[in-house]
Formats: structure tokens, sequence, C-alpha cells
């Protein structure tokens, strides 16, 4: 009777198992630009976002900073009032219209952080804006083709533009000037290259 009845609680153990969640994770790239200095990423790293919630809904880009917060070993701070945002990265709090905000693919979303679903292969920034009348500040968006870059501008809704006037900061010293946005350079091996414009979030960085 023993022995029935301990295999009746191994089965109903085993298919309790097997109807609660595990936790899930997703694989997205993830950069963090503050005020003057990028705090994680520059290359937008592919990292694993995994929810720390027990019963964890789809990994958000909460979740996203959070396990950043981790690789990268930086502190951020959670204020409830007069809603739940990420207040503080780093060093670095909000003040008045000056606050961390965040995009997903390029697009910031109408919702907050921990209500924004990842998806595999999503690309998200968490960035220190300084908002006024006609929003936000563009993020700008580096690509490659050869020794040819191009930076591009992103406003909140994700609509592209090339970014004129825009310079190339080839690692920690040179600067180059760009036509429109786009320009070539010479070799720079080990060297990484970033976009940068007056008023923008700086680009992620690429070799």
């Amino acid at each position: 009777m023993f022995a029935r009845s301990l295999a009746v609680c191994l089965t109903a153990g085993a298919l309790a198992a097997l109807l609660v969640p595990e936790a899930l994770a997703v694989k997205v790239r993830v950069r963090v630009e503050g005020k003057d200095l990028t705090i994680f990423g520059p290359t937008a790293p592919l990292i694993d976002v995994t929810s720390p919630r027990a019963n964890p809904l789809p990994e958000s880009a909460l979740d996203a900073l959070e396990s950043a917060s981790v690789l990268g070993e930086f502190y951020y701070h959670l204020t409830t009032w007069p809603d739940v945002r990420v207040d503080q990265i780093g060093r670095i709090a909000e003040v008045g219209q000056t606050r961390w905000a965040y995009k997903v693919n390029g697009v910031a979303p109408a919702v907050g952080a921990a209500e924004y679903p990842l998806r595999p292969g999503d690309s998200v920034v968490w960035y220190w804006a300084q908002y006024g009348f006609a929003g936000g500040p563009k993020t700008l968006v580096l690509q490659r083709r050869g020794r040819c870059y191009t930076v591009l501008q992103q406003d909140d809704k994700g609509a592209t533009s090339a970014a004129v006037g825009a310079t190339l900061r080839v690692g920690s010293r040179r600067t180059v000037a760009t036509r429109n946005g786009r320009v070539c350079v010479g070799p720079h091996r080990g060297l990484l290259v970033r976009g940068i414009l007056a008023g923008a979030i700086r680009s992620n960085a690429l070799p």
C-alpha cells in the first residue's frame, strides 16, 4: 500500500513539474548609454536575458537591463511613484525633464519597460535623455560596408534618416567628418568606430 501511494505521489510530482513553466530566456542585443559615457555594451552584444520572476511572463525590456547590470556590474534603481520606471542607472539619477528612456529596435514603446515583451534578436538600448517640446533626442545607428560607414538617426517612432553633420570617432582620439552621414576611413585595425552628433545619443560601436 505504501509503495503504491509513493508511486502515485511521484507520478503527480512529475506531472506538476511539467505543468510549471520554466524560466524563459531570450537572446537580445543590449546597450546602455550614459550622459557622457557608455555604461554597458558599446558594440550592443547579444546576451541571454532571463526573467528573475518565479512564474515569469515573457522577458521584458526591464529584464534586459537587469541581465546587463549583472554582466556589467552596474547599479540601477526603480521608483514606483507615480509609476514604475527606472530613475537611475550607475551614478546618474533623473532630474526634471532629463530621465532614462529605452528603445527596442529603434522605437520608443508607449508602455513601461516591465510591460514590453522581448523577442529573440531584438535590440534594446537604454539611454539618458533630455526631453523638451520636441520630445526626446534621436538615437544614432552606425552601419558598415567594407571601410565605409553610414551614420543614421532615428526618432522615437523609428523613422530613420541620414545623420547630417555627424562625425566618426575612431578609437579614442581620431575624429573624421562625414558627408551626409557617410564616410570611408583608412586602416584602423583594433579600433572601434562610433557615430557622434550634437544633441543625439551616440551610436553603437563597430570595428
